[in-house]
């Protein structure tokens, strides 16, 4: 039976470890600190045998170069020539095994250009989702180096997917994204719910993720561009008109980066 669980590292990045309790086996997401994947693994006793990297930045590629070297592990990410440690580059629609388990790459640029993410039906018993920065819980990562276009467009997918996928995102920002939501939306109370349950998690020094695709779509306003409350709010906040769900998206964006 395979787990996934979170390796903390940094302030508050999450590497994912997906390991098989019967074979020993294990892959992680985004290793931007190796010693501790290497120490969770010793603890557990596991063989790191493949790393899957959803983009470029240092906080989810740093300790790559170090885990290829201790372990040999194959390790899978986005064509980028800002990553020198891939050894099978990936492209939207590839497929690839995984602990015998079929994985799904989906292109989702707007964070970075280079940005894929990963989707598998039948790693655990509901869909899974390794989104990076992507989509967070309660919220989206920021326009590096993408467009506004392209971000929306890349959230379009991720919240086509089916509503009970499990959303492992890279970071634990959900406090901070849903206090920006409520600001947005201050009378939905499926996010006042929400709020309520992530800040007793936080108080116990538990994670808020995984969530699911649909519990986004009822509090994530970054998907909620076409709700007529997000986008009157979003007119609010600018005091002007917003003719399409990709302009209430840029506002909303833009607002958050200086919440």
């Amino acid at each position: 039976m395979l787990s996934i669980s979170p390796i903390p590292a940094f302030n508050d990045n999450y590497i994912w470890l997906i390991s098989d309790t019967k074979t020993h086996k294990a892959w992680v997401v985004d290793p931007g600190d190796a010693k501790v994947v290497i120490d969770t693994l010793q603890e557990k006793q596991l063989q790191l045998e493949g790393i899957l990297i959803t983009h470029h930045h240092f906080d989810h590629i740093g300790g790559l170069k170090a885990l290829k070297k201790l372990f040999k592990p194959t390790t899978y990410g986005p064509e980028s020539d800002a990553i020198h440690d891939i050894d099978v580059p990936l492209k939207a629609n590839d497929t690839l095994t995984l602990l015998n388990h079929s994985v799904n790459v989906v292109a989702v640029p707007g964070h970075t250009l280079d940005h894929i993410a990963y989707f598998s039906e039948t790693l655990l018993s509901q869909p899974v989702l390794f989104c990076g920065d992507t989509l967070f819980a309660g919220g989206c990562g920021r326009l590096f180096e993408g467009s506004p276009q392209q971000l929306y467009q890349s959230l379009q997918q991720l919240a086509h997917l089916p509503a009970n996928t499990l959303v492992y995102c890279a970071h634990e920002y959900t406090q901070n994204n849903l206090a920006f939501a409520h600001t947005v939306e201050p009378d939905n109370a499926e996010l006042a719910a929400r709020r309520q349950h992530v800040t007793q998690l936080r108080n116990n020094h538990q994670p808020t993720l995984p969530s699911t695709i649909a519990e986004e779509l009822s509090t994530n306003p970054f998907l909620r561009c076409t709700e007529l409350t997000v986008k009157q709010r979003c007119e609010s906040h600018v005091q002007q008109s917003l003719t399409s769900p990709v302009d209430v998206f840029a506002t909303l964006r833009r607002w958050k980066d200086h919440f």
